[in-house]
């Protein structure tokens, strides 16, 4: 590319395709602050601390200005320095300080930004009033008063996820960001992948902590306490201890986790060898039969969640398969008590995951079997580090251990799980095989490796073509559908991630600001395949001896009821509901119609509306009590409308006026006469 010049602070910077002036001079290696410019996002120009003097233009925000050849460019003149300082003393005025206790401590932007400016002294009154921290869901946890409004939340959720669950709210002085309708961010459409939290500059979005929660069933001596360690950790974790991103830390994590007091701990990757055999076997099956296709792979909860409130119709296609996490916990449960010699309810299963979103999916109750959970706890990378340092633990100097076996046996198949396209990748290594009859001695599937949101590859086997896609981030996952629904894409299969990147990029893992991050985690998750032995998860000879003792044939009675399970479709906004006609009479009827998506193309709004106007012409006013909901969870049918809370299968406008008039027919209501 032609490469062109400009002067910053009197030196030759040379440029070619950078999109803004703030990269060219960070390239220079001058660190210019930033709240609100990430990576990953679109510019938005809002926190001001990027600014620069430019000869001729004055005074702009370099993340919105274009480069250009001739520029004369000053990053850090006095007047500049006391913008900077200035903006940032008004950021902490109104700001919680409550820096030594807060989760985001070590990795705040806010916080070593007032260290490098040098504010010791704050010249500004606060005049925010103190609002309530947001503990409601299991996955993330909101604190408003330490919000700067720098927006990398709102347009992570909207650009990266396209979902929008977030959101500036109000005007001028009483602007806040917050959930749809001031809910608690349980009660809206998010999907727990916290990828709000992972760009936030401060504490005001942060991965729940359940450090608590595990100390004490490590404490309490009943307990069987065992851990099983997700694929994306081994190589994120050092990061929290001044290791290079990519490091494979896999033995020290062992050897830590014996050292808190952990009883036996298990590699997820087997779990994702399990997850392999099954989906592979649901895919070929489907394949060979050309039904619902394409498979969607199901291991990523926020994709699922994400699945469940927007494509209810598309749920068929989701794979059966429970995620290698929820797997791991069913086996467990179901075969160690006897390995280990203690009672199923003494067992506790703590994953440790780069993700926020399985903290929410080991609570939901299809993980639940005669009251007792599949994976106990959830802990987060971050919240492993912290029980670490929490107990003195010095992490650098450990000697490494090994899993303990069976189920810290693993291949390369498995441990790949934790990249975009891990998953596709570990199918077709034993789906290459597995049609074609005969072994392979080569395993590498690179053309499902990359960085793009959407990738395409078709693999030919013996044969017959299979057409896979590859999705990160839930918006391209969105436009992928769209596209297949309009029948300008056709794909067998379909992984989906929601986080960019796969599992490397969790919002559970060390706080970056940067894309060469990931990519190096990635490159160590491939490290740790070509390190291994075997690298197909048909060739893992204690999960040969699961199948073979405990459970049979692959998908057959019992792999089934342990390792698969059924989504269905669930409300987007919890417990909101407009009422348009209101009666307190004892006998009157309550109907409530849903206005939610599903619902809404299919005519919802239009049979409300006809609906008002006969009650109102048949003067059922004082009887009848209408509302709009949101969802009802029926979203395969519609538009659905509830009789005193039962959903009736009527769709049309003339079936719901005839069941009017039966309701009160039977309840021998004489008025109004002309029903």
């Amino acid at each position: 590319m032609e490469k062109k010049e400009l002067i910053i602070n009197g030196r030759i910077a040379r440029f070619s395709d950078e999109r803004n002036l703030l990269e060219v001079i960070r390239k220079s290696n001058i660190n210019i602050p930033t709240f609100c410019y990430h990576s990953e996002l679109s510019i938005y120009g809002a926190c001001r601390l990027c600014i620069v003097d430019i000869e001729g233009k004055g005074i702009v925000t370099s993340c919105s200005t274009k480069p250009e050849a001739g520029m004369k460019v000053r990053t850090h003149t006095r007047e500049i320095r006391e913008i900077r300082k200035i903006a940032l003393e008004l950021i902490l005025a109104n700001h919680n300080r409550e820096c030594t206790s807060c989760t985001k401590s070590s990795s705040c932007k806010l916080q070593d930004l007032s260290k490098e400016f040098g504010i010791d002294e704050i010249r500004f009154r606060n005049i925010s009033c103190k609002k309530e921290k947001d503990f409601s869901s299991a996955a993330l946890v909101r604190e408003p008063d330490k919000c700067i409004l720098c927006g990398d939340c709102v347009r992570a959720c909207y650009e990266i996820q396209g979902i929008g669950a977030i959101d500036f709210a109000h005007r001028g002085s009483e602007v806040s960001v917050q959930p749809a309708f001031g809910k608690n961010l349980a009660d809206v459409e998010c999907v727990d992948c916290g990828q709000c939290a992972r760009v936030c500059p401060t504490g005001a979005i942060t991965p729940k902590n359940d450090t608590a929660k595990v100390w004490n069933e490590l404490d309490n001596s009943e307990k069987t306490v065992v851990a099983q360690l997700a694929p994306a950790v081994r190589v994120a974790l050092g990061e929290l201890f001044g290791e290079i991103p990519g490091s494979l830390k896999t033995g020290q994590i062992v050897t830590a986790l014996k050292m808190l007091g952990f009883d036996k701990v298990y590699d997820t990757s087997f779990a994702a060898d399990l997850t392999v055999i099954e989906e592979t076997e649901e895919f070929l099956g489907r394949y060979t039969e050309g039904e619902k296709l394409p498979l969607f792979t199901s291991c990523c909860p926020a994709w699922v969640k994400f699945a469940e409130q927007y494509y209810p119709e598309l749920l068929n296609n989701l794979s059966s398969c429970k995620s290698p996490q929820q797997m791991f916990g069913s086996v467990a449960k179901e075969y160690l008590p006897d390995e280990l010699r203690v009672k199923k309810e003494n067992l506790v299963v703590v994953s440790i995951m780069p993700c926020t979103a399985k903290k929410v999916e080991q609570n939901r109750s299809e993980f639940t079997a005669d009251g007792v959970r599949e994976v106990d706890y959830v802990l987060t990378t971050q919240e492993l580090a912290a029980m670490i340092k929490e107990a003195g633990i010095r992490f650098n100097d450990l000697l490494p251990e090994s899993f303990d076996l069976p189920f810290g046996f693993k291949t390369g198949a498995g441990v790949i799980f934790g990249n975009s396209g891990g998953v596709s990748e570990a199918v077709l290594r034993y789906a290459s095989e597995k049609i074609s009859g005969a072994k392979s001695y080569s395993y590498d599937f690179p053309e499902t490796r990359g960085n793009s949101g959407i990738r395409e590859t078709v693999s030919v086997i013996d044969g017959k073509k299979i057409r896979i896609a590859i999705v990160h981030g839930l918006k391209n996952a969105r436009d992928l559908i769209k596209n297949i629904r309009s029948g300008e894409a056709r794909y067998d299969m379909v992984e989906v991630m929601a986080c960019p990147g796969g599992c490397i990029g969790g919002a559970g893992q060390p706080v970056c600001y940067d894309s060469e991050t990931k990519e190096q985690r990635a490159e160590g998750i491939y490290s740790a395949d070509k390190m291994l032995q075997l690298h197909k998860s048909q060739e893992n000879p204690y999960l040969r001896k699961l199948y073979e003792e405990k459970l049979g044939e692959p998908g057959g009675k019992t792999a089934h009821k342990l390792l698969h399970t059924k989504y269905n479709n669930r409300k987007r906004i919890l417990e909101s509901e407009l009422s348009f006609i209101k009666s307190d009479a004892p006998r009157s009827l309550e109907i409530s119609i849903c206005i939610g998506t599903n619902c809404f193309v299919k005519g919802s709004q239009k049979l409300l509306e006809n609906l008002l106007g006969y009650i109102e012409e048949k003067n059922m006013r004082d009887m009848v009590n209408v509302r709009a909901t949101f969802c009802m969870e029926q979203c395969s049918g519609g538009p659905n409308v509830a009789f005193n809370g039962k959903v009736i299968p009527e769709k049309t406008f003339r079936e719901i006026c005839g069941r009017i008039e039966k309701f009160f027919i039977e309840k021998n209501v004489s008025q109004p006469a002309e029903i």
